[in-house]
């Protein structure tokens, strides 16, 4: 999954390339080839990352609704959708604003507190080949509304551009939210809606205050005003008698500066933009698939370990022979770190395997030459022992063999997760840092009542 990674890592730099098309001249044919070629390498990372033969069937079961969601995307780049969220907090308007955007009242609008309580789709015009679709959301400050905060931000996650609307200063939930979404590397605009409410010169104040919050996450050029569902404008006349007649008429939504913004975003780098998502999205499903199949080694891993540890112990236990205990363990050692090596699928040779073992236990007899010497001072006086003190004494060098083992095992299975090497720290200081970590009194008992058990049990 190397060379996927490489694409994810160069997808996602298409958003600085991003900004500065939007905020440079216009040039219709280089935008339009660099779209198309963004949304080729798009499509190719994800038919690549579906169809990859490494990644386990229990790891695609596990990821399975991600796995979906990369087929859906695959679609939507197919068609040319473009997806954009409307987002904000409970009342400000955003589900009137995409109505007014539609032109057309396609979008639950209510009084109450959270009308909108589900993410609702509607297509609204097209754009350069690509076909815009608006995404209401719900509101992210509903009180006990902890799940649909969770789907507003899932919505946008998916998104090609979010509209984030506010209907006067930001609040702290605002720019929190505003800041969360803008960690997703997802396009934003932000747009003042009921801009009807303040005067010329009062809008125009309140505008540069956002552009101020939204310094670094929104460009300046996308914070916009609008009006969703302008106040009615009522007229009172006086008649011939001196008595006053008032007439209401409502007056139209002015999303003119919105909607010319969007449709400049979406004609210049439309493509791009569909690209970026599908590229962010597949690649935090390619960090989550390696993540999964890491844990699946790791645990695979810890088990093939354990049972060297049983095997080592019980045969140094057993081994009547002073000292040629230590020669069987040498290759029980030899033989785990050739299963493990397969286990992280980087196999070893016999050689590789003696160069990796004697490297670890050169490290491990520097640090730790007191717990050898008592090994073979146990070795040497096992075979005097005779009776029950044998087994007591054979039980605690099993343990130290197991304990030995541990400690091999866990040094290998870094070299390997690195790639075959040590990294930068060098063997020295991975090996010290693992016997740092591990509690060794703790496996001596554990290992030493295994050993004990089992020695006690057998034929």
């Amino acid at each position: 999954m190397s060379e996927d990674r490489s694409l994810w890592q160069r997808l996602r730099g298409l958003l600085p390339l991003r900004a500065q098309n939007v905020a440079g001249t216009a040039n219709a044919p280089e935008d339009a080839a660099r779209g198309e070629a963004h949304l080729s390498q798009a499509s190719d990372a994800l038919r690549a990352l579906l169809d990859d033969p490494s990644i386990p069937d229990s790891v695609r079961t596990q990821l399975a609704d991600d796995f979906a969601q990369i087929e859906a995307l695959l679609g939507k780049l197919t068609r040319g959708d473009l997806h954009i969220a409307v987002f904000g907090r409970v009342s400000v308007g955003k589900s009137a604003l995409a109505n007014a955007l539609l032109g057309r009242d396609a979008f639950d609008v209510g009084v109450l507190h959270g009308t909108t309580t589900m993410r609702q789709t509607q297509r609204w015009h097209e754009v350069a080949s690509s076909g815009l679709q608006l995404i209401d959301t719900p509101g992210i400050n509903e009180l006990s509304g902890e799940e649909r905060e969770r789907l507003a931000f899932d919505v946008a996650g998916i998104s090609d551009l979010v509209i984030f609307v506010v209907d006067g200063d930001m609040t702290s939930t605002e720019l929190a939210a505003l800041r969360t979404l803008a960690q997703t590397q997802r396009p934003l605009m932000l747009a003042l809606n009921k801009a009807d409410r303040y005067s010329p010169a009062e809008r125009e104040r309140l505008l540069t205050r956002l552009r101020e919050h939204a310094s670094g996450l929104v460009r300046a050029e996308d914070v916009v005003a609008a009006a969703a569902r302008p106040a009615e404008r009522v007229v009172v006349q006086i008649d011939e008698n001196g008595i006053e007649h008032e007439s209401r008429s409502e007056q139209a939504p002015d999303v003119v500066d919105l909607t010319t913004r969007v449709f400049t975003i979406c004609e210049r780098e439309g493509k791009t933009l569909s690209a970026l998502n599908a590229s962010l999205f597949a690649g935090r499903l390619s960090d989550n698939v390696s993540a999964r199949i890491a844990a699946a080694r790791h645990q695979l891993a810890e088990r093939v370990i354990r049972n060297y540890c049983i095997a080592k112990g019980v045969a140094v236990a057993l081994n009547p022979i002073p000292v040629a205990d230590l020669l069987a363990a040498a290759s029980l050692d030899g033989a785990m770190v050739v299963h493990l090596a397969k286990v992280y699928g980087l196999p070893l040779t016999r050689a590789e395997a003696g160069t990796l073992l004697a490297t670890i236990t050169a490290q491990l007899i520097a640090l730790m030459s007191a717990i050898w010497g008592m090994h073979l001072v146990a070795s040497a006086l096992k075979g005097l022992s005779a009776g029950f003190s044998t087994v007591v004494t054979a039980g605690a060098q099993g343990a130290l063999a197991w304990y030995a083992t541990e400690l091999v095992g866990r040094a290998a299975e870094r070299y390997l997760i690195q790639g075959k090497s040590w990294g930068e720290l060098g063997a020295k200081r991975v090996v010290a840092d693992i016997v740092a970590s591990l509690d060794r009194d703790s496996i001596l008992r554990e290992a030493r009542g295994a050993i004990l058990q089992k020695l006690r049990t057998s034929p």
